[in-house]
This record gives C-alpha cells, sequence and structure tokens, in this order.
C-alpha cells in the first residue's frame, strides 16, 4: 500500500513545508506577495495551504476509517475523541508556549489572561484547534453516513452557512465587521483569547466558519475513497507500470472531477467571494478543486511515472512526520525568541539586544544580495531545512510519531 500510494505521502509532505515556509520569513515586512494571505477577498498561494492540510487529513480518513467501523463504535469514540482532544490540546499549548516573553528587559510569564491588557490573553483556537474540530465532526459523518448522503451533508453545509451569512451579516456580510461569526466568537470565547492580528478582535479559525472547514476534510475522505476502490497500478517489472483501464478512469475522473470543483467555486463566488479568513462556501469548492488537480497530477507523476526524484523523496520526509514536524516549527522559534544576544560597539559599549532569531536574520539574511524579501525568504528556507533534517532523522531511524 505504501508503494502505491506514495503520492498522497508527497502530497501531505508538500503541504506541510509549504506551510512552514510562509509561517516563519525572516520579518514581515519583508516578504513576496505569493507567499502571504490575500488581505481580504481573494486567494493568494499561501491561501492554499491550509485547506489543502485539510483535504490531506480526509485522505488519510480513508485509509483509517474501514479499521475504525470494524472495531466497532466504542473503539471509534474513543480513538477519534481521543485525537481530536490530543490535537486540540497541543494547538493551545503552543498558543501558550514559551510560557514567558520578554517585556522591558524583563522575563515575564504569560498568564491566560493579561491583568494589565483586557485585550489580550491566550488565544483558545488556532490551525490545530481547527484540524482537531473539522477532523471530529468529519469522522462522525464519515462512519454513519454512505458517501452519496456525505455529498448531500456537505452541500447543505455550504449552503447553510452561506445562509447564515446573509440572515445575520446584516449590510456587509462578507466583510471584516459585517460577517456573524465574529459575534459568536466574542460571545463563547472572549476577545481576550481571540486572534487580534487585524487590528481587532477577530478569529480566522472561528467556530461559524469551522462548519465549511468540515466539508473541506469530507471533500477529502471522499477522494480518498474513490481512489482507495478504483487506484491500481499493474506492473510487469519494476520499472515498467501498466495502466489498467481501471487506473485510466480514475485519473481521468479525478481530473474531471476537480475542474467541476474549482468551476463550481469560481462561479459561487460571483455572489460568495472567496475568503479564506471566514472560509466560504466558494473557498471550499475553490481550494478543493486545486487540490484535486495537484492530487490527480502527483499520481499521474508519480505513481505511473514512477518519477521518485529527489524533490519526491524531500517532500515525502515532511509527510511521514506531518504533525510532529509542524508542532516543532512552532515551538522552536518560541524557544529560541527567548535567547537574548546582547550588541556591543567596538570600544564594548552596549547597543542594545535582539534574540537568537532576530541575530541570524539580521547577521546573516540580509547580507543576501538583492531587494530584502530574498533575504526575508533565504531565512525561510534555512529553518525549513531545520524542520527537514529533523524529519530526515526520524524518517531514517523508522520513527513516526502519530496521534
Amino acid at each position: 500500500m505504501k508503494e502505491r500510494y506514495y503520492s498522497l505521502d508527497v502530497f501531505r509532505g508538500a503541504t506541510v513545508a509549504l506551510m512552514i515556509l510562509v509561517n516563519n520569513p525572516g520579518t514581515w515586512e519583508h516578504v513576496f506577495s505569493p507567499l502571504l494571505h490575500a488581505k481580504w477577498h481573494g486567494c493568494t498561494p499561501t491561501d492554499l495551504v491550509f485547506p489543502f492540510f485539510l483535504f490531506a487529513v480526509g485522505n488519510a480518513m480513508a485509509f483509517v476509517m474501514p479499521k475504525l467501523k470494524s472495531a466497532g463504535l466504542n473503539i471509534f469514540w474513543k480513538k477519534v475523541l481521543k485525537r481530536t482532544l490530543i490535537i486540540f490540546g497541543i494547538g493551545l499549548f503552543l498558543n501558550w508556549w514559551p510560557f514567558f516573553e520578554w517585556y522591558n528587559n524583563a522575563l515575564y510569564f504569560k498568564t491566560w489572561n493579561e491583568s494589565e491588557n483586557i485585550t489580550q490573553g491566550v488565544r483558545v483556537l488556532g490551525v490545530l484547534q481547527r484540524i482537531a474540530l473539522a477532523y471530529f465532526f468529519a469522522s462522525i459523518i464519515a462512519c454513519f453516513f454512505k458517501p452519496r448522503k456525505i455529498i448531500y451533508i456537505s452541500v447543505v453545509l455550504l449552503v447553510l452557512y452561506w445562509g447564515l451569512c446573509l440572515m445575520f451579516g446584516g449590510t456587509e456580510p462578507y466583510s471584516l465587521e459585517g460577517w456573524f461569526g465574529n459575534n459568536v466568537d466574542k460571545f463563547i470565547i472572549g476577545q481576550v483569547h481571540m486572534y487580534h492580528g487585524e487590528g481587532v478582535a477577530f478569529e480566522p479559525e472561528g467556530i461559524m466558519s469551522t462548519m465549511t472547514s468540515v466539508v473541506q476534510v469530507l471533500f477529502g475522505y471522499l477522494i480518498g475513497l474513490f481512489i482507495l476502490e478504483k487506484g491500481r497500478v499493474d506492473w510487469i517489472w519494476k520499472k515498467m507500470p501498466i495502466i489498467s483501464p481501471t487506473n485510466y478512469s480514475m485519473l481521468c475522473t479525478i481530473m474531471v472531477t476537480g475542474f467541476i470543483v474549482l468551476l463550481i467555486g469560481w462561479t459561487w463566488s460571483l455572489g460568495f467571494p472567496i475568503n479564506k479568513k471566514i472560509w466560504t462556501s466558494s473557498y471550499v469548492f475553490y481550494t478543493t478543486g486545486l487540490a484535486v488537480l495537484t492530487l490527480g497530477v502527483a499520481i499521474w507523476y508519480i505513481e505511473i511515472g514512477q518519477h521518485r526524484n529527489g524533490l519526491m523523496r524531500f517532500f515525502d520526509v515532511f509527510g511521514k512526520n506531518p504533525l510532529f514536524i509542524y508542532i516543532m516549527s512552532s515551538m522552536i522559534p518560541g524557544l529560541l525568541e527567548l535567547i537574548i544576544i546582547p550588541h556591543r560597539s567596538a570600544d564594548g559599549l552596549s547597543t542594545g539586544s535582539s534574540n537568537l532569531l532576530d541575530f541570524f536574520y539580521n547577521e546573516v539574511c540580509t547580507k543576501v544580495p538583492g531587494p530584502p524579501e530574498f533575504g526575508s525568504l533565504f531565512y525561510s528556507l534555512c529553518f525549513l531545512g531545520l524542520m527537514w533534517v529533523i524529519g530526515y532523522l526520524l524518517d531514517k531511524n523508522k520513527i513516526y510519531i502519530k496521534v
């Protein structure tokens, strides 16, 4: 099975690699525009990373769900609940990590609620929390409903979300100020525990938009089921694959499906804009269509063409331990930012200080020739290389950390 579906590992690994790359620039002041999220409506390559990962989560579910079903409902609930709570808990842990921060040249413990600033505290939701919740609800639907009904449920959820936006969103239902989900998050979570990167309390991984992210996982699950049922490569010997009629039909269906889903997303965006930050229904269709097409190309190139070169191996390393590597990519910077390096002039006088990561960026990356965006990208690539080394050592020693 590993030989037949190596492309799924590469797809998942490439998604994790891009996620690490875009999350860790040398400085946010100098980043190439494709490596930034759209300011509001629209979709950049960076906006594809998270939905692609959720799609990959659904792919993986297709492989394990038959075992969970056959094990009985007690085992199903135990494993799904355990995995959901662990992933959600890790996400909350990372939001609090590293528990201390520098302020006025002193190290302070980061409290759950900041006593001096009522608008700041530990964020409750986030990327891993959304993955946990989307996985949980998608697993329940996948367990109790057959594929055709899953399609119906997915469509209902997407249309329902659109209706809720229109019904409770006021005159500008798709704006930062008008989106109805923000009031829900403020009521349930409280603005002190919400994201403030937009200048106001706004949660891009909010409660209501989780509804549509569940569908992203379900679409990945359905494609994974289709690959399991129809995907097959016959071999005369190792380097001569034969495209069987079943396999050829699978690839054609995947590519056509991806194009149709992409077209639906674009068409829907004319009335319901593509927007990652409120995870619109058109965004789900649009990004799913691109994910299906990308996966189809990967299957054609890797499984049929049997191209397993160095680039494929590079991404495969990330795909073997995706969650652990992502966690490390969040923990390591937080820890290194606590290490302060003093700056001194030639005569020994103090000229300030910076943390270890800023020191590396200012002393090394900014020396890269060209516009400052190159130096910021160089920093990202260095950090990505560090994460790859960690993943490579784990893979080399056959260590696969799963939840």
